[in-house]
């Protein structure tokens, strides 16, 4: 898909992440409360804060979220979002083996447990179908990505050792 933004000179806003626990066939999501993308479904995730390191924040967000601490941490990859309002997002995705504790609803987010073959895309953020397979698989990626508002305009999504 053609892409409507020069990604040469692509400088992000804000540095993110996303943290999604994989266990025994089940991932654990959020519906989100507030903020960018509320009423969608997603992983936890958030800003970084001022040197904050990567997986600092995926696991900060997901306590924080949540209430239960991720364990057993990968990265998967990054995704670039960058939207026609002019706002900008970098974000780091991982995937924890487990978690410690029950998650919990918090005033960001209600948890929810789904099948991984039964992820809610519908209620997602378009992209998040073209690269959550991919993370369940245990493929890295780099996804960028073109919204306007929240419809997904154009992607380029690249998965490490695979030739476009």
């Amino acid at each position: 898909m053609t892409l409507p933004f020069d990604w040469s000179t692509y400088v992000p806003r804000e540095k993110s992440t996303l943290c999604f626990v994989v266990r025994s066939g089940m991932i654990l999501l959020i519906h989100k409360k507030r903020g960018l993308g509320a009423g969608k479904i997603n992983g936890p995730g958030g800003r970084l804060d001022a040197g904050e390191t990567s997986v600092a924040c995926a696991v900060r967000e997901v306590q924080e979220e949540l209430l239960v601490t991720p364990t057993g941490l990968s990265y998967s990859g990054e995704l670039l979002f960058q939207f026609a309002s002019g706002h900008s997002i970098a974000c780091d995705v991982y995937r924890a083996d487990d978690c410690i504790g029950e998650p919990s609803e918090t005033a960001e987010a209600v948890p929810l447990w789904t099948k991984v073959d039964q992820i809610p895309f519908e209620k997602m953020w378009a992209d998040d179908r073209l690269w959550i397979p991919l993370m369940l698989e245990g493929k890295r990626f780099v996804g960028r990505f073109f919204f306007d508002d929240d419809v997904m305009v154009s992607h380029d999504l690249q998965v490490e050792g695979q030739a476009n």
